[in-house]
């Protein structure tokens, strides 16, 4: 919105010595805005919002299906639950006043981000409501299938417009390796949609399953998206020069057309994180729940789309990466033991690893710190490969 209406009243801004608001047209200096802009929203609306969801009683009641990982998490029963929608709101209003609504890829991202929240919302009412409709103390929302389905329907869609968006220009659909400089493989449409799809279903479900502390989720998400804040600033701005051209040319990186503002979807990320991380620190006031997982976790998997580095959000995310890699190694596991020993076994003592390491015998918020340090050390790492190719 604000591009749009500093484009409209420039010529009188600049006819009455205004003209430095142009520096508001520039991108990178609306992502930087918008990291603090995301983080004051939620904090200013954490603590009404937090008091309403305990007013309406909607608090978590953590079932594990593990009686000793249920001992363990018994201290967040009641905890009020859904601050996803805090985040999204966050996000959005933030995206809504910083970004360029003109931008194609921004409004796809909006559409990313309230169509997940709407999806994990619903999921977090149906858990959080079906002992008062059945009587049944379990917590099934939706099915997983449901879930899948929906995710998949919005990576085909998403997919589909985002390749007709640049299809006429080769870097908007070339696949690019971290590490390799000569190394990219350019996509047609079946196979950019289905990489779509794939990356934004998977990172979509890892965030939502490494949401189990306090604070881990929110805390490593925000270490990611402003890693690819710094990502979308180098390739989808060309007035950024390295020795006299092009940021993104200069480090052999694809200039994407009109993915400047991917800069400000990513800050407003890292930024809405942060101010929720305010309140779902340890020990937590509140959780975002698959409300906001699902939609954090899909968002950066677009943002990675657009710029063209969906693999380097598989090294960035690491973290969520190893957290989905180990439900997946215990569930597969345990199946196989089963059909072949009689008796399910398991490698971890329990998946996520994340309460692998609460069963060793670690504090919660040394579990998360740790993963934290994690996270930024991969993102360190992730920078440097960007000068490595």
């Amino acid at each position: 919105m604000l591009p749009y209406l500093i484009d409209l009243l420039y010529p009188w801004l600049k006819a009455h010595g205004l003209g430095a608001f142009r520096v508001f047209q520039s991108a990178p200096f609306r992502a930087m805005l918008c990291i603090p802009l995301a983080f004051i929203l939620c904090i200013a609306a954490g603590p009404r919002f937090i008091r309403w969801l305990v007013h309406q009683k909607i608090g978590d009641n953590p079932n594990f299906d593990a009686g000793d990982l249920n001992d363990l998490m018994a201290y967040k029963k009641n905890t009020p639950t859904m601050g996803g929608v805090l985040i999204i709101a966050s996000i959005v209003g933030s995206i809504l006043i910083m970004a360029d609504l003109r931008n194609f890829y921004v409004r796809m991202a909006l559409l990313c981000a309230v169509y997940l929240g709407a999806l994990g919302g619903i999921d977090d009412w149906l858990k959080l409501t079906k002992q008062r409709r059945t009587g049944n103390k379990d917590r099934q929302g939706l099915r997983s299938l449901d879930k899948l389905l929906f995710q998949i329907g919005l990576g085909i869609l998403l997919g589909i417009f985002t390749y007709l968006h640049g299809k006429d220009i080769p870097a908007n659909h070339t696949l690019y390796f971290p590490f390799f400089k000569e190394l990219a493989v350019p996509l047609g449409m079946a196979a950019f949609v289905i990489l779509s799809t794939v990356v934004l279903t998977g990172s979509s479900n890892a965030v939502n399953l490494t949401d189990g502390l306090d604070g881990l989720a929110a805390g490593c998400m925000a270490i990611v998206s402003f890693t690819f804040f710094i990502l979308a600033v180098i390739v989808g701005t060309e007035a950024i020069e390295i020795r006299d051209q092009p940021a993104a040319t200069g480090l052999l990186l694809a200039h994407v057309t009109g993915a400047e503002d991917m800069a400000v979807v990513a800050a407003a990320l890292a930024g809405a994180c942060m101010g929720f991380l305010w309140f779902n620190c340890y020990p937590a006031k509140v959780f975002m729940g698959d409300t906001g997982s699902l939609a954090l976790g899909g968002l950066i998997g677009y943002v990675s789309i657009v710029i063209r580095q969906e693999l380097m959000l598989f090294l960035v995310g690491g973290v969520f990466v190893i957290e989905a890699m180990s439900v997946v190694i215990q569930v597969s596991y345990f199946k196989y033991t089963r059909i072949r020993f009689g008796a399910g076994r398991r490698i971890f003592l329990r998946s996520p690893i994340h309460h692998h390491f609460q069963m060793k015998g670690w504090a919660e918020p040394k579990v998360v710190v740790r993963f934290w340090l994690i996270t930024a050390m991969l993102a360190a790492m992730a920078l440097a490969t960007v000068k490595l190719r």
